[in-house]
């Protein structure tokens, strides 16, 4: 491979989404397995939210911050409790691996759900996958 076919390859793995998520509703429920996955143009054939679009955006407005937090100070958080869901997020996005833990047990944690609402499930208030 030449080194410009190599940058091209990394160039175009930037821009791709390839992410499956696996949601709980309640401990002990069903899980329901979704896929997102994308390049530059929008979300393909193979995504299979029922909004893939909107969850390509809030995953492109929101995904590096999320899926990989920068080290800072400890954050206070609400000590509220959003619902038993949880969702766990892996696969590729920008060229990174992601495996994402996500619950609604705390202000911060139902913060990360609401910002994801249309890739994990909405919540009351929000628009979601489900």
């Amino acid at each position: 491979m030449t080194d410009t076919a190599s940058s091209q390859d990394a160039a175009q793995d930037r821009n791709n989404v390839d992410l499956t998520v696996c949601l709980t509703e309640a401990p002990g429920g069903p899980e329901y397995m979704f896929r997102l996955e994308a390049d530059d143009g929008g979300p393909s054939a193979a995504s299979t939210l029922p909004d893939p679009a909107a969850a390509l955006d809030a995953v492109r407005r929101h995904g590096e911050a999320i899926f990989f937090p920068q080290p800072g100070p400890p954050r206070l958080c609400t000590q509220q409790y959003g619902g038993p869901q949880t969702a766990v997020v892996t696969g590729w996005y920008l060229g990174r691996q992601v495996n994402s833990r996500f619950s609604r047990t705390d202000g911060c944690e139902i913060a990360r759900w609401r910002a994801l609402a249309p890739l994990l499930g909405g919540t009351a208030g929000s628009t979601g996958a489900i």
